[in-house]
Parts: structure tokens; sequence; C-alpha cells
């Protein structure tokens, strides 16, 4: 199996594991959903949990790795707030976990760059 060829099932199994977490482990990501939103941050959670699992599947299913590619892209860049309310809460805490929360902050670039190059690897597939 060639690299391009693993890179969707790398960034599906990626969003699918992070989808799962949010089912296991909630209360870590109700911490992260910003004040602003309507609902609670628990339903957010869950939504978005819901919706990584979706996108992993997409990206699995040739037929749809494009679409679900360019909304995994989207989707990195609209769980950005998320990420910034994370480190804006955490810059207190010990350096270890302000480096880990700081340090999320750049790696949204090669995920959205990532997904991005999925879609269009998988242009002309179908």
């Amino acid at each position: 199996m060639s690299r391009s060829e693993r890179s969707p099932l790398l960034l599906a199994g990626l969003l699918a594991a992070a989808g799962v977490a949010h089912f296991a482990a909630p209360r870590s990501f109700d911490a992260t959903i910003p004040r602003g939103l309507p609902g609670t941050p628990r339903t957010w959670t869950y939504a978005s949990g819901a919706a990584e699992l979706a996108l992993a599947v997409g990206l699995a299913a040739p037929r749809t790795r494009k679409a679900a590619a360019l909304a995994t892209a989207a989707f990195f860049v609209g769980v950005f707030p998320a990420n910034v309310k994370m480190a804006a809460d955490w810059r207190h805490r010990p350096t270890p976990q302000k480096a880990a929360a700081f340090g999320r902050l750049p790696l949204q670039v090669p995920l959205v760059l990532w997904a991005r190059g999925v879609a269009r690897n998988a242009e002309g597939r179908s």
C-alpha cells in the first residue's frame, strides 16, 4: 500500500480515535467548549465526537473521501477556538501541561493541510 493510499486511512484512524475519546471521557472535552456557544458543553462534546466518527467513515470510503476530507479540513478549523480556550485555561498549570495545550495550537495547520491533501489526492477517483 502506497503512502497516498495509507494517508486517508491514517487520518480516518486519528479521527475515529478522537471521536471514541469524546464518548469514553467526555468530561475532559466539556472543559474545552467555549462558554458562548448555546446548549450544554456535553451536547457539543457528543456532537463533536459524532462528527469525528462520521468524518472517519467518510474518509475510509473511496467514494466519499474527497467530500469527507474537505469537511475534515473545515472541522479542524472549526474546533480551533476550543483549542485556544484550552490553552488559555491551562496557562497557569504546570509547564508540561501548559506546553501541551499551547503546542496543540500550531498542530491545527498540518492537520488542515493533511485533510486538504487527502481531498486533492482523491480527485478523479470515484
